[in-house]
């Protein structure tokens, strides 16, 4: 079993909801307040050695609320069931990574959204439901619109919603349990997908566990109620799809068994799942303390190791998946720890890449093409109080000669489906422009597991100058060369002797083609039809 790791640097501020954003680092909440920091690995690529970093603050305080990283690289949080603009806000906004700043959008309309049950689509769509009926809305990252899509047969709060294998979202009804239902987004439309065999929902709070699929195609969910249970997919848009008994969380001491009410779950690269449960009486009010730690294998459960900040009651609880296949866990204080799991797991889980440019260039956006590279689940859980999915391509250079570790921030990914098996998807990345220049070994990383290696070489940036301006000050003093590319300026000094080539040459060519380094331009050549 796996073993617990202390960060080096410790946060200064209670965690809570983490997000992996697209270039490597970690997003997390200062608990359910408007602040936020970024966690960064050290050069070797160690989260637990990681350094901290302010955010910018987002516009309200959150707690409970649904988000996602979107497609383009950006984050959606969406409601809160606490928060300073109200309690079940309706309000939302969308992070930019880039520019660190908080934009924000519109709503469904409903009145309130709080800790709405929501999921990310295939498509790159945000599905939420209604905390008070049947009504669920998309919300359309591209457009910045919210529309409203099917209706289920009972209200969706404090539902966990997992994405399937063919783009629909299964979830066993809390309003309505035993039932189960599915989304298909072709349709628009939510459908029965049967009755779990045993109680997943705690009757007095309508609470239930999170809900993973895992790497053999089968959804585990983990009960309010200490059962479990697994739904094997029809794999189409009208079965049902099928349901198991999965085994029951041990029993305390006073015989009750240990529930996961509200409580966070992460798949490990090694295919097991990583959960929790704990003792409590089964009235509403009962949360169960402490959180106590598990590895589902797909039969069977296993106690672990816990943390040393397992004390705190089971619904502060969160983890992410990090691309090193450790997990994060932090529970609403200032403490973090990394599980680090057991080797093992399938070689067919791994990304594929089969194409990308082994030639980079600082500032360049290039495509990576290769199969399953958003892994084959969403990989973290806990229901309507926190999304945290990891099903997008990460991609990672390692040096060849120094070792060290950089993510390149990845964007417009093809897909947000999960086990797209020999499909060829893509992501875009893009190489910044203080690395290093050199040989590396680039892999693609989803859900903690690497693909194979690729040797590439990281140079100056180039590209085709858009404008050119050159700025003079007297004709006794050296000017600037100036060159629009890559929708950036870079500019260098340029002597008196180089201005009268300088307007031969470039200001007369049909084109003219620029190289920098992070210090800015480095050479210019100019093109012009021969005479």
């Amino acid at each position: 079993m796996g073993t617990w790791a202390a960060l080096a640097h410790q946060p200064a501020f209670p965690i809570g909801t983490m997000l992996l954003l697209t270039d490597g680092t970690v997003m997390c909440q200062s608990g359910g307040s408007r602040s936020w920091w970024r966690l960064t690995p050290d050069e070797s690529g160690s989260y637990v050695a990681g350094t901290w970093t302010q955010l910018a603050d987002m516009h309200s305080s959150r707690l409970y609320y649904a988000s996602a990283v979107l497609r383009d690289g950006r984050v959606l949080v969406a409601g809160g069931e606490y928060s300073d603009a109200g309690p079940d806000t309706d309000t939302a906004e969308v992070y930019d990574p880039v520019a660190d700043t908080w934009t924000s959008i519109g709503n469904p309309g409903w009145g309130h959204l709080g800790d709405a049950a929501a999921c990310l689509l295939a498509d790159g769509r945000l599905l939420a439901g209604n905390l008070s009926d049947g009504r669920t809305a998309v919300y359309d990252p591209g457009t910045d619109v919210w529309t409203a899509t099917g209706t289920m047969a009972a209200r969706s709060n404090e539902e966990s919603w997992t994405l399937l294998p063919d783009g629909s979202v299964v979830t066993v009804s809390c309003a309505n349990h035993p039932h189960a239902e599915r989304y298909i987004p072709s349709t628009g439309a939510w459908i029965g997908a049967g009755s779990t065999p045993v109680e997943l929902v705690q009757a007095s709070s309508i609470e239930i566990g999170p809900a993973l699929l895992m790497a053999d195609g089968r959804v585990f969910c983990a009960g309010a109620t200490g059962h479990t249970a697994l739904y094997t997919p029809s794999g189409d848009a009208t079965g049902t799809g099928t349901w198991a008994a999965g085994p029951d969380f041990p029993a305390d001491a006073q015989g009750r068994l240990l529930k996961a009410k509200d409580a966070p779950a992460a798949l490990l690269p090694n295919g097991r799942v990583l959960c929790v449960a704990g003792p409590a009486g089964d009235a509403a009010g009962d949360w169960p303390t402490p959180t106590m730690f598990f590895e589902f294998d797909g039969a069977s459960l296993t106690r672990v190791a816990d943390p040393p900040n397992a004390d705190q009651v089971i619904y502060q609880g969160r983890m992410l998946l990090l691309p090193t296949g450790e997990v994060l866990y932090g529970a609403q204080t200032a403490a973090l720890y990394a599980y680090q799991p057991d080797p093992g797991g399938d070689p067919a889980w791994a990304p594929a890449i089969t194409s990308v440019p082994t030639s980079l260039g600082i500032d360049g956006t290039y495509t990576l093409t290769g199969t399953q590279l958003n892994g084959l689940s969403q990989a973290v859980g806990y229901g309507d109080d926190a999304q945290m999915a990891t099903n997008y391509p990460l991609v990672r250079l390692t040096g060849t000669y120094s070792g060290k570790v950089r993510y390149l921030r990845t964007a417009q990914h093809s897909t947000m489906a999960v086990a797209t098996g020999t499909a060829a998807v893509s992501t875009q990345f893009t190489v910044p422009n203080d690395l290093e220049f050199g040989p590396y070994e680039l892999s693609v990383v989803a859900n903690g597991i690497a693909s194979a290696p690729v040797a590439v070489t990281v140079g100056l940036g180039s590209g085709r100058a858009e404008y050119l301006v050159v700025d003079t000050w007297t004709p006794s003093q050296d000017g600037a060369l100036w060159a629009y590319v890559g929708g950036a300026w870079r500019g260098r000094v340029i002597g008196q002797s180089e201005l009268v080539g300088v307007a031969q040459d470039l200001f007369s060519a049909d084109a003219v083609d620029v190289w920098w380094d992070a210090a800015g331009l480095v050479t210019a050549r100019a093109w012009s039809p021969a005479h």
